[in-house]
């Protein structure tokens, strides 16, 4: 039984291994802020690391060290204050060292200051609502159509077939490359989370309320997301997709689009003035 058992769960796994793209870390970005991010979350996954190779190792050598059998005979003092310091202090100086970068790229985080466009985002069930401020364009962007049939029962579609299965769109998110775009979050009915890993932005849809946030991507192309949170039976067919592209193309899009306005990247090219 527990031969079989192992054995099925073996193939799930290879299963999965051959028809997905593993990716243990998170991504780096494509965003000045997510490089940023990556940063601070590598220097405090190795900070981490050295804590625990330091702790264990104290343990394990205080374990063969002072045991019984060795001969160790148990000490006869309470405290000491010597160690209580130092105890102390360390762990202040490590959290300072962590917090001083991180309050920086939090304060970055939230200055969206000076945009270059404005995209008012609301979401619904199931499918998010675009609104460009100053270019007339809006429209909505849902599930497509391959992944829609895809995940109807009995539609026999094989969904491992359909590119970007379930994280795709009929309409992206469309803005250039190199403008600091500001995002106005909302939602019409629940709480949604507008979710794209690639430019490390991951903000709640309330409704009622609008929540502020801004990336500028850095490199042209296509990038995905979801919403990120659990916002009802269709909440896994609400998908997000930005295409960045070069001035020149994002304006022909807003005049295809029954646009009046074109977008003139402001000069300052970074978060903060």
């Amino acid at each position: 039984m527990i031969r079989k058992t192992v054995t099925g769960l073996l193939g799930l796994f290879w299963a999965a291994a051959a028809s997905a793209d593993w990716e243990v870390n998170m991504p780096v970005g494509v965003t000045e802020l997510s490089a940023e991010t990556y940063s601070l979350h590598m220097m405090a996954f190795w900070v981490c690391t050295v804590i625990g190779i330091v702790v264990f190792g104290v343990m394990i050598i205080s374990l063969i060290k002072h045991r019984k059998a060795a001969g160790a005979v148990p000490a006869k003092f309470s405290h000491s204050t010597l160690a209580e310091v130092i105890w102390t202090i360390i762990p202040v100086l490590i959290l300072l060292f962590m917090a001083v970068p991180a309050a920086e790229t939090m304060i970055k985080l939230e200055d969206s200051r000076k945009p270059d466009l404005t995209v008012v985002v609301t979401g619904y069930q199931w499918k998010w609502h675009y609104r460009y401020q100053d270019q007339d364009v809006e429209f909505y962007s849902s599930l497509a159509r391959p992944s829609l049939e895809a995940r109807t029962k009995d539609a026999g579609i094989d969904p491992f077939t359909v590119d970007n299965y379930l994280l795709d769109v009929d309409r992206p998110l469309v803005v250039p490359v190199g403008a600091k775009v500001r995002i106005l979050l909302t939602s019409n009915d629940v709480l949604h989370a507008w979710w794209v890993p690639d430019l490390a932005i991951k903000k709640d849809a309330i409704p009622g309320m609008v929540n502020e946030t801004w990336f500028r991507a850095a490199t042209p192309g296509t990038y995905r997301g979801q919403c990120a949170e659990l916002c009802g039976k269709d909440h896994g067919y609400m998908p997000v997709v930005v295409e960045v592209v070069e001035e020149a193309a994002f304006n022909e899009w807003v005049a295809s689009n029954g646009g009046t306005t074109d977008v003139t990247l402001a000069s300052n090219q970074s978060g903060l003035e």
